[in-house]
């Protein structure tokens, strides 16, 4: 499967079985697609800008059915121990000492600062669901973020964190009144060599994290990441394909993941490519540590078949209802 990006001020080119995203900000939209359009469907999404100029004269706002969209908030973890070294030297990356790296004081303030920002924006009561990548420093932010609010010691209520899990210093997080955060393996870091990027035995992380649930992950050991084998980009952004496609099998509508930079950009840049430059520099762009982005993934290929939960079928009494335009019709 190919993965294509169809959000420029022209028509865009047409790619089978791709899901993409679309993303928002205050200045222009980008419109990430599925693209295998069933035949006879004549749907295209265009980019739009608060600039016209910038824009092909026939370019304007089009309709999706909002059943076949998917609201995605993708967050990348915060500030790493191996972020700080790292960013003076690239070697840094490759020390023992940072094997599944846990986030830094600082980080926690990041992850306390975007809490703060979701709550206050009111994404925090849309979430459905939260997806973590099953690393410390993700697992860290995700229950950090999104989890609930304090944490009596109640012995019927699990916490989503113990205190002090991977040296935080912080106390335990709640599983009380927030969303369901499940751990899958797709959204991992750029695998192989890095041993930031290789992640512990699940039952370790089940004991750090008693309410996540890991289900989904098929092996205690890491069996993906290898010392002497580095995922090239190409097969970083094909895993990132099959974790879209995956979305469409979950019913939540609206779902925030918690990953990693490398997947992030290498994922999101093969998905840009028929975009207006700007929407691609927008899209593609290297994430801050703890920055969020929202954007709408489209399914234009009906690969879900979730009714409608909005929809309302009228004439409801039923009775006449002849539209005006077939009157027209009818009079020519």
């Amino acid at each position: 499967m190919s993965i294509g990006v169809n959000c420029s001020h022209c028509f865009p080119r047409h790619r089978p079985n791709s899901p993409t995203l679309m993303s928002s900000s205050s200045s222009l939209s980008s419109i990430i697609v599925c693209s295998k359009v069933p035949v006879g469907v004549s749907q295209h999404l265009q980019f739009l800008s608060q600039h016209p100029s910038d824009m092909d004269t026939s370019a304007g706002p089009s309709l999706f059915p909002l059943h076949r969209c998917k609201t995605l908030h993708l967050v990348r973890h915060a500030q790493g121990i191996h972020n700080v070294d790292g960013d003076k030297n690239y070697k840094a990356y490759m020390s023992p000492e940072y094997f599944d790296a846990h986030i830094t004081p600082l980080g926690w303030q990041q992850v306390d600062n975007l809490r703060k920002h979701v709550h206050e924006c009111g994404l925090a009561k849309r979430i459905d669901l939260v997806i973590t990548s099953p690393l410390l420093r993700t697992l860290q932010t995700a229950v950090g973020v999104f989890g609930g609010d304090g944490y009596t010691d109640r012995m019927d209520v699990v916490p989503l964190m113990v205190a002090n899990a991977g040296n935080s210093g912080r106390a335990a997080i709640s599983s009380l009144n927030c969303p369901p955060i499940v751990a899958v393996e797709l959204c991992r870091e750029h695998l192989g060599v890095h041993p930031c990027d290789k992640r512990r035995n699940i039952s370790d992380y089940q004991f750090l994290f008693p309410a996540v649930d890991f289900s989904l992950i098929e092996s205690d050991e890491d069996t993906w990441w290898k010392a002497d084998v580095r995922e090239t980009k190409e097969e970083v952004a094909a895993r990132g394909q099959k974790f879209l496609n995956w979305l469409w099998t979950r019913k939540e509508k609206e779902i925030a993941i918690v990953t990693h930079s490398g997947f992030l950009f290498h994922t999101l840049s093969a998905l840009g490519n028929d975009c207006h430059p700007l929407v691609k520099k927008e899209i593609c762009k290297h994430f801050a540590n703890c920055e969020l982005r929202s954007m709408v993934i489209v399914d234009r290929s009906m690969i879900g078949f979730d009714p409608s939960t909005t929809n309302y079928p009228g004439k409801i009494p039923s009775g006449l209802d002849l539209p005006s335009d077939v009157v027209d019709e009818k009079a020519n």
